[in-house]
């Protein structure tokens, strides 16, 4: 059991948003991907205001990063799988030519992310009629398969305001698609806000978790948006999410856990919060920090062989 087998990201989604793209607009690729290198982070998912394959490859290479993946917008119910799954062979492509490991896919029908109204996420979450559950593992089987056909792995993200977020609707998917087709993105902090089932479902799908994201929660400010009934979005621009070690979330049992279990591959820093109150460069060195001094050297002798 070693460490070593884990390689250290960090999403874009803390310099630029893809969801709100006011937010941060001034942050250049090359702004981003040199933030990256001075906190001494391996790699990087792809954003939406990412270039073509070969430009960003240049950028890449020169900075000696690696893209890790990048998310996809599945809509299998609303568009249909067979639309759906066209979409998805283009951004197979695109991950392929990059030089990605993994293709994150979250079914977004019925999101609250996509509404409008003053609701937060916890207090208005979609659901799916059984007919429809068939269809979404059914559709991510198929896009698994896509996945895989260009040397990808399918990563499916359970995600607040989503028709996957709670532990029982992770079992559900789970249970209804292909193991070797579908694996699981374990997200702390979508994980926590959910159901606080962050260490359950890190037991239970251990084996299916085939990419992981670092995200802290500052519980006092998601009490302030529970109890104001704000959405995801006016709560993730309060500060409910940030690096890890910044909040409530404890990741050194987190973190033996993987270890201690097998997980190889990436485990990317993600906090959405607005670049003008977090400085982008600023909490990728406190969580570099918190890394090294709380997760990587605690592990030194305790899991490493």
């Amino acid at each position: 059991m070693t460490s070593k087998q884990i390689k250290w990201g960090i999403a874009p989604i803390g310099w630029r948003n893809d969801d709100l793209p006011e937010i941060g607009a001034g942050n250049t690729l090359a702004h981003l991907l040199s933030d990256v290198v001075v906190a001494k982070f391996e790699g990087t998912e792809v954003g939406g205001f990412f270039p073509e394959a070969s430009i960003l490859n240049k950028e890449i290479q020169l900075r000696q990063l690696r893209i890790v993946g990048q998310w996809f917008s599945s809509y299998l119910i609303r568009d249909g799988v067979s639309a759906t799954a066209a979409l998805f062979h283009e951004h197979c492509a695109y991950l392929k030519e990059v030089n990605a490991e993994v293709a994150v896919v979250s079914e977004q029908t019925y999101s609250v992310q996509n509404e409008e109204q003053n609701v937060f996420a916890l207090n208005r979450k979609p659901t799916l009629t059984d007919e429809e559950w068939e269809i979404v593992c059914q559709g991510v089987d198929r896009l698994g398969g896509i996945a895989k056909s260009y040397g990808l792995k399918l990563a499916y993200h359970s995600h607040m305001g989503t028709v996957v977020q709670t532990k029982e609707e992770v079992k559900r998917l789970m249970e209804g698609t292909n193991p070797n087709l579908v694996g699981l993105l374990y997200d702390t902090g979508h994980t926590f806000i959910a159901d606080g089932e962050y260490l359950s479902v890190l037991d239970t799908y251990c084996h299916r978790i085939n990419h992981v994201h670092f995200k802290d929660v500052r519980k006092d400010v998601l009490t302030t948006c529970e109890q104001d009934g704000l959405t995801f979005r006016q709560s993730f621009l309060r500060g409910m999410f940030t690096v890890p070690g910044d909040g409530c979330i404890d990741f050194e049992p987190v973190f033996l856990r993987l270890v201690k279990k097998g997980y190889q591959g990436w485990i990317v820093v993600e906090a959405e919060q607005d670049p003008e109150i977090a400085h982008p460069l600023e909490y990728a060195l406190k969580a570099r920090e918190y890394i090294d001094s709380k997760l990587l050297k605690k592990s030194i002798g305790t899991v490493d062989s």
